[in-house]
């Protein structure tokens, strides 16, 4: 298995070109056919690896935080008459399921981080098909605000996965459809199983996109939706704090109005030492035990109130300790999958990570306030759907505080020490739990609401009354936010029984069962994609119909037809 490196920047990509002009960005994908990220494939007719995903999510990233004038994003081609043919069907076919899975989710996760920005950010993504979307690529579309086709008597959105390759679409293309779109359920089977799609007024009608444009009119009718949306003082922060008097976010930091330009935070590359021990950024630390098959995630609070984000860019405390994380996120999904417990610790001052919190929650009108908001909140869903059990270690020096708290209840267990490690030469104070608005809702699941809401059934009355207490073990545990709460004494016993058990049971159960209790109330159309859609993806792509000698992937572009199983299973 290849390590995979997710640094990467504008002057690296070989598939995506950004530009940007005024409040309107465009992002073409013109795929490098020999660039895969991994030998044995060529991309052609614009079809993607994740080593294309990786690309766009990077790309996404820069238009956040080092464009905060841009109102529009367009998402077009730099192929003629092809917008995007998916998933490469060549690279599916021969990798191994776990890297087709997480394939897949990354994918899934950059879609559902677009919509995040439409409905957070005030981003609006337009899709200007010029030629044929299929599979992936309609899906790439369907996560856009807007779609636009090219009516030239060949284009046409499809999803082609079921007749085929025997597979669904992955990356919420179903979902998106019918819940999204408003497709009729009717329709939406017809179109799902038929390869050659649909196009021109018939894909209007059914609510596949919402308008086709002659090629000559093509670029006109995108530019003219793209000036539309862009009029729209939707992007947070410059207008809200000019009409509150233009509040500031630190010394020297001007709040421009509404249609000025504003600087960005360029976005540097990430500082991350790595060994075989583990990885070493900045705020965020890995220690790895293949033996115990755990990685130990710690993440260090604040050392400082802040004082002037702008200023301070990409080295702000929470924005670079997101980074941090998030990257981490994925090079332990992606690179170690045999480490299946993941211990989750923080290090620093509650107080101070308290400060922060309501600092940012004084300026949260600020659009880098609120893009660096809005990234914590995906790097905590990706947390969330990420295949590995999670347990939090709050202990003595730990600073488990409003925005980092969230971390402790993103896992499937808490372990909360009671009192203090006595052997330590130098005890600290014993751990507390603080929770405040950041735990509310401002960072809310993929379920659409908070972790606490999840975690009570909605019923969190009870513990809102101790908002901004410092709650020892015994309070917390009390409340019913850890999971157990042992000395010093039992501590290493818990915690070492709760790992070795966590090892002998079959990772593919504790998979479906974290998936299964993460996600409770409620499903959303996000929640669907990862719970459902995956789900049954996950199943597909490992029967013989898909996967096997005779199967849909196999046997795509050799002219000869899947022999498959015909039992329904």
């Amino acid at each position: 298995m290849i390590e995979v490196d997710f640094d990467t920047g504008p002057e690296k990509y070989r598939h995506w070109t950004l530009s940007v002009e005024g409040r309107i960005a465009t992002l073409t994908l013109a795929v490098d056919e020999n660039g895969g990220l991994v030998p044995g494939y060529e991309l052609k007719m614009n079809s993607y690896d994740l080593g294309v995903d990786i690309e766009l999510h990077d790309a996404l990233q820069r238009v956040r935080f080092e464009h905060p004038a841009v109102r529009v994003v367009v998402v077009t081609s730099g192929l003629e008459r092809m917008f995007c043919a998916g998933a490469n069907i060549k690279m599916l076919a021969a990798s191994a399921h776990s890297w087709k899975v997480n394939f897949c989710k990354f994918t899934n996760e950059t879609r559902n981080g677009m919509e995040d920005s439409s409905a957070h950010s005030g981003l609006t993504f337009i899709a200007a098909l010029n030629g044929s979307a299929a599979g992936g690529g309609y899906e790439l579309a369907l996560a856009c605000d807007q779609i636009v086709l090219v009516d030239d008597n060949s284009s046409a959105v499809s999803l082609p996965e079921v007749p085929l390759l025997g597979v669904l679409p992955g990356t919420g293309g179903l979902t998106r459809v019918v819940d999204k779109r408003g497709v009729r359920r009717d329709r939406a089977d017809v179109f799902a199983t038929t390869a050659e799609g649909v196009r021109g007024a018939r894909a209007v009608q059914w609510g596949l996109v919402d308008a086709v444009a002659k090629a000559r009119d093509f670029e006109a009718e995108v530019a003219r939706r793209a000036a539309e949306a862009a009029a729209r003082p939707t992007r947070r922060g410059s207008a809200a704090a000019t009409a509150r008097g233009g509040a500031a976010v630190g010394a020297g930091t001007e709040q421009h109005s509404y249609g000025v330009e504003e600087p960005g935070v360029e976005l540097g590359p990430l500082r991350r030492e790595s060994t075989d021990g583990g990885i070493r950024y900045p705020h965020v630390r890995v220690d790895l035990d293949r033996g115990a098959g755990t990685a130990t995630l710690t993440v260090t609070g604040p050392t400082e109130p802040p004082t002037d984000l702008h200023a301070e860019g990409d080295r702000a405390w929470l924005l670079a300790t997101t980074r941090e994380l998030d990257d981490a996120i994925l090079r332990l999904r992606t690179n170690e999958p045999t480490l299946g417990t993941w211990l989750l610790r923080t290090e620093g001052d509650p107080a101070l990570v308290t400060a922060y919190d309501d600092f940012l929650l004084a300026h949260a009108d600020d659009w880098l306030v609120d893009e660096t908001i809005g990234f914590y909140r995906r790097t905590l869903k990706r947390l969330d759907t990420t295949s590995r059990t999670l347990f939090a270690l709050i202990e003595p020096g730990s600073c488990f505080a409003g925005s980092l708290a969230e971390i402790a209840f993103a896992a499937d267990r808490q372990f909360m020490l009671t009192g203090q490690f006595e052997d330590d030469e130098n005890p600290l104070p014993p751990a507390t739990l603080r929770l405040d608005a950041f735990n509310l809702g401002l960072l809310p699941m993929g379920n659409g609401v908070s972790r606490l809401h999840t975690r009570f059934g909605g019923d969190q009355a009870a513990v809102e009354k101790h908002l901004h207490e410092d709650l020892l073990a015994a309070d917390a545990d009390a409340l019913g936010l850890v999971t157990t709460a042992p000395d010093d004494l039992d501590w290493d016993d818990e915690l070492r029984l709760a790992i070795e058990e966590r090892a002998s049971f079959s990772p593919d159960a504790l998979t479906g069962l974290e998936a299964n209790l993460r996600f409770a109330g409620a499903e959303t159309l996000e929640t669907k994609v990862f719970g459902r859609l995956s789900a049954w993806q996950n199943w597909i792509f490992q029967r013989p119909n898909a996967a096997g000698p005779e199967g849909a992937l196999r046997r795509y572009g050799t002219g000869q037809r899947a022999d498959y199983d015909r039992n329904r299973a």
